[in-house]
């Protein structure tokens, strides 16, 4: 099953990612830079530290 927003964010993530050449580094420091030029509040939320519970199985 297609989704077209799905296919249209993959698109964009595509060229952007040729436009580095695949380099992760200069990737995330312009998407960083696009992120503080955007206007918009950046919140950064803490992590939410969850307990792992271990089921015992019995025999």
């Amino acid at each position: 099953m297609n989704d077209p927003i799905v296919d249209e964010v993959r698109k964009a993530r595509m060229m952007h990612t040729k436009k580095f050449n695949g380099d992760l580094h200069a990737i995330s420091k312009d998407m960083k830079s696009i992120q503080a030029s955007c206007g918009h509040k950046i919140v950064r939320l803490q992590a939410k530290r969850i307990q792992v519970v271990k089921k015992v199985l019995s025999s």
